[in-house]
């Protein structure tokens, strides 16, 4: 055994994890309050080369906000605008086709694409925005709104969220993305997210998803007014719904940005708690086969020491990125492959492009078998 584990308080769930057992709740909270933050390290580092070798991803993607005026007014939220306050915005289909466009002539694979919940645009919209998007190239994969946006679309149909699904999918849908998990607790969720779907409608969402063979990422957003009791327990009841279908491809934590929002956060998430969590993230999803460093939300330095954490991936390209940098976030908008492949061979991993379900892709963008 690594020196270091065997020193550590850490090492009998350090056995566990080796021999293959699940970590209980206890456990992790025990990981959550560790600070031996060089044991956690070793123990997600060595679960996660089990799981993935030496390997490291990116995506060369491209994010697109079809708009942010919504109707709720979540606390924590930064991006959301009503239509009174005269500084939101709002694209067109059209709009939408000629960025795509112009991201898919800089080499992207994926468009990825939420939004508020409008007001007013009908349900129409959104089924012409995914087939206009796949008709500009039939391999372009399009991971689209999250579990509240295909609540409100259900709303907007007048159809079960099921029956929704469906009609996205055969407009083109190829990925639910994990937005809006911000964190299970309903005491917790009350005072972040008021008026927002409940934990347990976010879970079916994707469980209705995952039924239909089709795939997803997850998130917590961590690092607010949520204790680490609360942290586990969201990652745990992330782990039952993994077990049901396996249909989440990627867990992505991440950090609470703390300005312009209604939120008083006085500590907000520090570089060693990001890293911890990346950790205990690792080692409590034993079902859940990627763990994204989120550079926007933690900056490219600390996504590439997350590389040596438990995680095996640092995101994309993204090149236009508005939720974080509107709740204060001051990593750039942009990475350009160069810069993601530099970063994970520092780190001493291997760096392959991968597609919207982590699969790696060649120099032309095909998958590789």
């Amino acid at each position: 055994m690594n020196l270091l584990l065997a020193r550590s308080e850490l090492n009998d769930l350090h056995r566990k994890v080796e021999a293959g057992e699940r970590l209980s709740r206890a456990d992790g909270e025990r990981l959550f309050a560790a600070r031996d933050l060089h044991a956690l390290a070793a123990m997600a580092g060595a679960a996660n080369e089990r799981l993935n070798g030496n390997r490291a991803s990116y995506i060369v993607n491209r994010y697109l906000n079809y708009s942010n005026y919504c109707i709720l007014s979540c606390q924590f939220c930064a991006f959301a605008r009503k239509k009174r306050n005269g500084d939101g915005f709002e694209l067109t289909v059209e709009d939408m086709v000629t960025r795509a466009r112009e991201a898919l002539a800089l080499g992207i694979t994926e468009l990825h694409i939420v939004g508020g919940l409008h007001p007013s645009l009908p349900y129409t919209y959104y089924l012409e925005m995914l087939r206009s998007l796949k008709a500009l190239d039939a391999g372009l994969q399009l991971k689209c709104f999250t579990a509240i946006e295909i609540r409100h679309l259900a709303w907007l149909a007048k159809k079960p969220v099921p029956d929704v699904l469906v009609e996205l999918r055969e407009a083109g849908l190829d990925c639910l993305t994990g937005g809006g998990a911000e964190i299970f607790n309903p005491a917790v969720r009350d005072r972040i997210a008021r008026g927002k779907e409940s934990a347990e409608e976010w879970l079916a969402v994707h469980r209705a998803w995952h039924a239909m063979g089709g795939r997803s990422t997850c998130t917590m957003l961590f690092g607010h007014v949520e204790s680490p009791a609360d942290r586990v327990d969201h990652l745990l009841r992330l782990r039952d719904l993994q077990d049901e279908h396996t249909g989440f491809v990627g867990f992505i934590p991440l950090p609470y940005q703390p300005d312009n929002n209604g939120i008083p956060v006085t500590r907000p998430p520090t570089g060693f708690d990001t890293l911890k969590t990346i950790a205990a993230s690792r080692l409590l999803f034993d079902n859940v086969p990627h763990i994204t460093a989120y550079w926007v939300g933690m900056g490219l330095k600390l996504a590439q020491v997350a590389l040596s954490h438990g995680a095996d991936d640092l995101h994309g390209t993204i090149v236009e990125e508005h939720i974080f940098r509107m709740a204060g976030g001051a990593a750039p908008q942009q990475q350009s492959r160069e810069a993601m492949i530099k970063a994970i061979r520092e780190a001493g991993r291997e760096p392959v492009q991968r597609d919207t379900f982590y699969q790696a892709l060649d120099r032309k963008g095909e998958t590789v078998a």
